[in-house]
């Protein structure tokens, strides 16, 4: 073995490299790829493909590929080539000098139809796109073979050179594999290798009116970068035998050996490109990255962090059955990251303003409380404590239900690291609606327990002329359905309504004013929040809610 070591199994894909290398397969070699196609943004899917592809690789102590699959320049975009790059480094993963599009192997694409071409092995097909369908035959049933399969070799290389001279409309004609009609893997019934396409590539320009099919590209694209292990997902299973064909049939580098995986499925989540883009395209949300996506770029500007999304990929695992997890899983994760790293601050969503009347009018008093009540490195921040204070509107109650715990009509809390309150008035409008409270603090009960008397609520609070004017946009599940991927009908109908809440005329306590853009945040009995990327500015901060504190998916699983 010359570069990697056998290292301990993990999943049944790590069990097959280390048979590989003690048979000193490949030389001892692990190279893996990860080969996004540019037509979207990369989503919580993919992050599963990347850091097992890149995680293998760095375990074996090999290389991993970046390597873009453009063969449809119709629906891609450079935007697409950037965003993925971003979001690979974002995650924590580098692939060094090792980029490359498969664009860039055109000619030799080409070089190796022709082979094929001379070979008997392929031949020029005009039946249109709908005859091929009807041709092809059905899992039941043979196919029929295409009356141009018995082209003379010469006939099929004089119309593949001519569909490359762009002298054929688009469709006119196709480039068939010719294997087996009657396979009973319909992908081996003589698949299209190229098709004409008079589209502008963002890599190539218009050099090109032909362009080779995925299916063909993948794998030749392999063996020039001499990958030894092609890791896709389970959908790809029945491709193999092409994969495999295709590579036999050439004059290739080498012949990389493809393992398949279940993809990531989640609940309460679609995780289709093409119904991603959909989303977007018609406005149901605010771009790719809108908070509620599951994209990467969504969920970076949510709050998410890149180790909790690799913990979560880790904890799902690499098997080779489908199943749909949990989304309670992802937020546990999201949640055990969070709770480590993320200050405490304290925000009123629904402010109500309290006057507390025996405090004098003219003192401020700094109270200190713990930036992190179990990381003492984190400091304290310092909040000002004067007559007028904000609390949560939810936080009182002239009428409480039974087991409330907060404020009510002469009743006391004590506001988190200060005084005990009680209230003693209730001030409304002409309306009814509850425009102030008037109370009375214990000034004894600073860091201390009021004598003679239990207070059983605890509730957050921030100075009135010092807080901050800020916006929170609460976010909840895109979707209504558990299953909104696999609905019978529009799985647009199925949108949750109230997934995103903006709540105007927030108050946060005053040593938030320095937050940036990314910075996270626990807010005290709220849950974790993230300063928006976009839309905050110094004198207007945005918090976008990342998760709740309520974590359903430890306590159901709690051991």
């Amino acid at each position: 073995m010359s570069d990697s070591t056998v290292t301990p199994p993990t999943h049944f894909i790590h069990q097959i490299i280390n048979q590989d290398l003690e048979k000193n397969k490949n030389e001892g070699r692990v190279h893996t790829r990860f080969p996004p196609e540019p037509n979207g943004y990369l989503h919580i899917g993919h992050a599963k493909s990347i850091c097992l592809n890149f995680a293998t690789a760095e375990a074996f102590k090999g290389h991993c590929n970046l390597r873009f699959d453009d063969t449809n320049p119709g629906n891609e975009e450079l935007e697409y080539v950037d965003s993925i790059k971003d979001s690979i480094r974002w995650l924590g993963f580098d692939w060094g000098e090792r980029e490359y599009f498969a664009s860039s192997y055109f000619d030799q694409l080409y070089d190796f139809a022709i082979e094929l071409i001379e070979q008997g092995k392929a031949y020029v097909c005009s039946l249109s796109a709908e005859e091929a369908r009807a041709y092809r035959g059905t899992l039941t049933e043979p196919g029929k073979a295409s009356p141009d399969r018995s082209r003379s070799v010469e006939e099929n290389l004089d119309l593949f050179t001519r569909m490359k001279a762009a002298e054929f409309e688009d469709g006119a004609y196709t480039l068939r594999a010719r294997i087996d009609m009657a396979s009973p893997n319909i992908n081996m019934r003589d698949p299209v290798l190229y098709r004409i396409r008079r589209e502008h590539h963002h890599q190539t320009g218009d050099k090109w009116c032909i362009y080779p099919m995925y299916d063909y590209t993948h794998c030749i694209s392999d063996a020039l970068e001499n990958i030894t292990h092609s890791l896709c997902t389970l959908e790809f299973e029945d491709h193999r035998p092409l994969y495999d064909w295709v590579l036999d049939q050439i004059d290739a580098l080498s012949h990389p050996q493809q393992i398949e995986f279940a993809r990531l499925n989640i609940n309460y989540t679609v995780l289709s490109k093409r119904k991603l883009k959909q989303l977007v395209d018609e406005g149901l949300v605010k771009g790719w990255d809108d908070p509620r996506m599951p994209t990467l770029d969504g969920m970076r500007r949510r709050g998410y962090t890149p180790s909790a999304i690799r913990h979560f990929c880790d904890m799902v695992g690499v098997t080779k059955a489908n199943s749909i997890v949990e989304v309670e899983m992802l937020e546990h994760a999201l949640r055990d990251d969070l709770d480590k790293t993320s200050p405490r601050a304290m925000c009123v969503l629904r402010p109500l303003k309290v006057v507390i009347k025996n405090y004098p009018a003219d003192k401020t008093e700094e109270m200190l409380l713990p930036r992190h009540p179990k990381d003492e490195s984190m400091g304290v921040r310092k909040i000002p404590f004067s007559r007028e204070i904000y609390i949560e509107r939810t936080d009182f109650e002239v009428e409480p239900p039974p087991g409330f715990k907060r404020l009510i009509p002469g009743g006391e809390v004590r506001l988190r690291g200060s005084y005990v309150i009680k209230c003693d008035e209730v001030l409304q409008d002409d309306h009814g609606n509850i425009t102030e409270l008037v109370c009375s603090c214990d000034e004894a009960t600073l860091g201390a327990k009021p004598e003679g008397r239990k207070v059983k609520g605890v509730i957050h609070w921030v100075p009135a002329s010092n807080a901050l004017d800020v916006e929170v946009r609460l976010y909840d599940r895109l979707f209504s359905l558990e299953n909104p991927d696999g609905v019978d009908g529009d799985y647009r109908e199925f949108i949750n309504p109230d997934s995103l809440q903006v709540f105007s005329g927030c108050k946060a306590e005053p040593s938030l004013a320095n937050a940036q853009p990314e910075d996270r945040f626990q807010f005290e009995r709220e849950g974790y929040f993230c300063v928006d990327k976009n839309d905050s500015s110094i004198n207007s901060l945005v918090f976008n809610l990342t998760v709740s504190l309520r974590d359903n998916w430890a306590k159901k699983n709690k051991t």
